[in-house]
């Protein structure tokens, strides 16, 4: 009996010390094997499709999951990994999950690279219960096809469990959204200060840009979601904005800055609250990212109900113009929005979408002259 005691107690011990390797404190940076370079034994697989769920180190696969050597070819179509050799590619209804520990009641911003491959729709869906959101990856900004994307997220318990899920259903499982590069930082949101009403008006706190990285984020639309990974901002449109920082871009204040890259489907507004009667000028920066989008471009600023069309010519090599509008608060709430009147292409390949960049955000309450 006593040898029963035993072997259960060691069997009980190794569960436990499972479980706990299972979840791994979180710090700001790539998670875990979130580059997906140390994978599967050859034990484990079947082809390229992985057999069993524990396989990847640090991740739990659900479903038809396929592990990707760069320059994997399928049919004609040559997979290309944007860092490192290997990726994962989520076929029908199949995900990829990470648990970790966080700080309850803390916002995060998870940032990870996504590339579509042959599903006629694709999207993927991110969850950290309770939050989840639908993330489109049917346009395609850059000319490699792979972009990094943001979303965000509030920790309700100390554990938080990351899914990224495709809930697609298409004739050809292996047809689904390729995976790499998961990283995560900590969020601090802005508040605004007697110099600035809005909140995060430099952009300077937003999603991890992953150091490699020379495309930007991309912040998709996410109009339903509780918490963006651009604190006090909201993407209202149908296309995603971008996210630069000065390490891979020209920004005209600061480290970080926002590009308007799909025209009037790429917009972000921040409502705040005034007073009715009292006059506010809003300021802002336009300008260039400095990576070859050249051309007549427009930025439109709406602040109340007053309009302002900024334009600027750029020459891609970066640069930019002030620009401000006043205006009269008709309400004790009043909203914000900027978007590019026009659709650009970078001239140097002619395929990665692009346009103006917005920085330097400032909004204050003036005495009527």
């Amino acid at each position: 009996m006593g040898a029963v005691t035993v072997v259960s107690f060691f069997l009980l011990f190794i569960a436990t010390a499972t479980a706990a390797k299972s979840t791994v404190s979180f710090r700001d940076g790539m998670l875990p094997n979130g580059d997906f370079e140390l994978g599967p034994k050859p034990s484990d697989m079947k082809g390229t499709e992985i057999l069993n769920k524990l396989a990847i180190p640090n991740w739990e696969v659900t479903g038809f999951v396929e592990y990707i050597k760069s320059g994997h070819k399928q049919g004609d179509m040559l997979l290309v990994v944007p860092a490192g050799k290997f990726a994962v590619r989520l076929g029908n209804e199949a995900s990829i999950k990470q648990r970790l520990k966080v700080v309850k009641g803390m916002y995060y911003s998870l940032t990870f690279s996504a590339a579509r491959t042959c599903a006629q729709d694709e999207r993927l869906n991110i969850s950290v219960a309770p939050d989840s959101g639908v993330i489109p990856v049917q346009t395609v900004y850059s000319s490699s096809g792979w972009d990094l994307y943001a979303w965000a997220f509030q920790a309700e318990s100390e554990v938080a469990e990351v899914v990224i899920h495709n809930p697609g259903v298409e004739e050809d499982p292996a047809c689904g959204p390729l995976i790499d590069g998961v990283a995560m930082r900590s969020l601090y949101p802005p508040r605004p200060t007697n110099k600035n009403i809005l909140k995060n008006g430099g952009f300077e706190e937003g999603p991890l840009v992953l150091p490699g990285a020379t495309t930007g984020v991309l912040i998709p639309p996410f109009i339903e979601d509780d918490h963006s990974p651009l604190p006090g901002w909201m993407v209202e449109s149908l296309k995603a904005v971008k996210y630069v920082d000065i390490e891979h871009f020209s920004v005209p204040q600061g480290r970080r800055a926002i590009e308007l890259v799909a025209g009037k489907e790429s917009a972000i507004a921040q409502v705040v609250r005034t007073i009715i009667g009292k006059t506010y000028v809003l300021s802002f920066a336009v300008g260039d990212a400095n990576n070859a989008c050249k051309g007549s471009m427009v930025v439109e600023a709406f602040a109340g109900k007053e309009t302002l069309k900024v334009p600027y010519e750029s020459r891609g090599t970066g640069g930019f113009k002030r620009a401000s509008i006043r205006f009269v608060a008709v309400s004790s709430r009043s909203r914000i929005m900027f978007y590019s009147t026009f659709y650009a292409m970078r001239s140097d390949d002619f395929s990665s979408l692009c346009g103006p960049v917005i920085d330097d955000v400032k909004l204050i309450s003036v005495r009527k002259p």
